[in-house]
């Protein structure tokens, strides 16, 4: 659940992120003028690294809303297909 891993997320080292956009958007708490305004999300720009895999940056999330979250400092962006990016990551961790 959303306010279960929310409370870990400031001491979680790296948080992956897979085709998700308003779910992570953080504007939904930061900005009340935002279409996602209030709607609950998990707070993954708490976390010390996160990594988004996402196929490019021209695309937002349904609500049209771009993501401030994929600028952080500690964000970094992976752009492709999410499949063969995942299998790339996992055979260079194997």
């Amino acid at each position: 659940e959303m306010e279960e891993i929310n409370d870990e997320l400031p001491e979680t080292d790296v948080v992956l992120v897979i085709g998700a956009s308003d779910t992570v958007n953080s504007d939904a708490e930061d900005d009340p003028g935002s279409a996602i305004a209030g709607m609950p999300v998990i707070r993954v720009w708490e976390a010390g690294n996160v990594c988004v895999l996402k196929r490019s940056m021209g695309s937002v999330g349904y609500a049209g809303c771009d993501n401030p979250v994929f600028y952080n400092e500690n964000t970094d962006m992976l752009l492709g297909d999410a499949k063969a990016s995942c299998d790339a990551l996992n055979a260079a961790l194997a």
